[in-house]
């Protein structure tokens, strides 16, 4: 086994750790949990590769799934633990991944908001349930392949970080991790860069090395869309909650086949006939079934309110706070202040308007590198 990479790749990102715990690490069977389960190994650590099983892929084999978690991806993650000789185990998280990720996707498309099922996934999969298993076998410590780092401030309190890859950065999907769950995580990648995790993982004579990446929702097949989930899941014949597509002033523009299939912010898939002016979802009425568009112009917002909001701090701040917020994974960050209201819920105001924010997202809070923690945007 290579401890040595060109530029003390391996000895920066160990720098964090100390040796000698029992780990149990998150394996996808992508190159970055991969690669993360080789560096703890490389460190020292006692390793132990849990995959799991979301969903029953067998069962739906004519109809191939979007993202991770596949049969192939399970065989290479056991091919990686083989290579790495470390033991290897996979979960059936099915019953649990059903209720706690997919049913709440479903009932957000079918309350006409739109779901952000990868911080679910994290939040009571990942760092919940995933967590009990570990601890079951003895675990010390999890570990996953997420671009993100945890410190320790001067208080003695976890702190959530930005990756220094800023462009792989996910702590957008981890704002609802508490004290108890950073203190338990380890992030191997934090501090490294995509190309070199790559490179780390090709040395390590890993299969996964150049393996491609998926951004698609992993529980959504390719061919059919989220919305033949939320009918299957639902029990929705095909076009039984068809209704109109209308603009601002409630002119019916057109008809569409189900509601759900339509997010704010979405521009195709409107049949609405030619238009001089692009136009965009603005509203989903679940009650109506109607379906809003207007220009672009419609879609901006300069505030929000934000519910079950969480402080990874563990204190909510007594009055109104300057951050940077972000309402969505890929979009930059905005200044703002949030005021804190009762509930565990805030007013969030930005210093610009914003496009596309969608009721159902979320809206994290940061300050510089630091996650604050953020909150769900509620539909007003």
């Amino acid at each position: 086994m290579h401890n040595e990479y060109p530029g003390g790749i391996l000895r920066h990102a160990a720098a964090s750790f100390g040796a000698g715990m029992k780990v149990a690490v998150a394996m996808s069977g992508g190159v970055d949990s991969s690669t993360a389960a080789h560096l703890l190994k490389a460190q020292g650590h006692d390793v132990v590769g849990l995959s799991m099983q979301m969903y029953d892929n067998l069962a739906k084999a004519d109809s191939p799934y979007g993202g991770c978690c596949t049969i192939d991806d399970l065989a290479d993650a056991r091919r990686v633990a083989w290579k790495l000789e470390v033991p290897h185990f996979t979960l059936n998280m099915e019953s649990n991944f059903h209720d706690k990720v997919i049913k709440p996707f479903v009932r957000g498309y079918l309350s006409g908001v739109t779901p952000s099922p990868c911080v679910l996934c994290n939040t009571h999969v990942k760092f919940d349930l995933f967590h009990q298993k570990a601890r079951a076998i003895g675990a010390e410590k999890i570990a996953t392949g997420h671009y993100a780092r945890i410190t320790v401030g001067e208080d003695g309190r976890f702190e959530l970080r930005k990756a220094r890859d800023l462009a792989k950065d996910q702590t957008y999907f981890l704002f609802e991790l508490t004290q108890a769950q950073l203190s338990e995580a380890l992030f191997p990648l934090g501090d490294l860069t995509k190309p070199e995790v790559r490179d780390i993982a090709e040395s390590a004579g890993l299969n996964v090395a150049r393996k491609k990446e998926s951004y698609e929702i992993c529980f959504v097949p390719q061919k059919e869309g989220y919305g033949a989930i939320v009918e299957r899941e639902a029990g929705i014949d095909p076009g039984s909650a068809a209704g109109e597509i209308v603009d601002t002033a409630g002119n019916v523009l057109g008809t569409h086949d189900g509601y759900y299939n339509f997010t704010i912010g979405q521009r195709r898939g409107l049949r609405i006939g030619g238009s001089l002016e692009r136009s965009y979802v603005v509203d989903v009425n679940p009650f109506t079934r109607r379906v809003t568009v207007g220009p672009s112009s419609a879609l901006e917002r300069s505030e929000l309110i934000a519910e079950r909001v969480l402080w990874i701090s563990g204190d909510t701040p007594a009055g109104p706070i300057e951050v940077q917020g972000r309402v969505r994974s890929r979009m930059p960050d905005v200044r703002a202040t949030v005021f804190p209201l009762a509930d565990g819920r805030a007013r969030v105001v930005f210093a610009q308007k914003l496009r596309g924010v969608a009721p159902g997202q979320a809206v994290v809070f940061y300050q510089d590198d630091l996650c604050l923690g953020g909150g769900w945007i509620a539909r007003e």
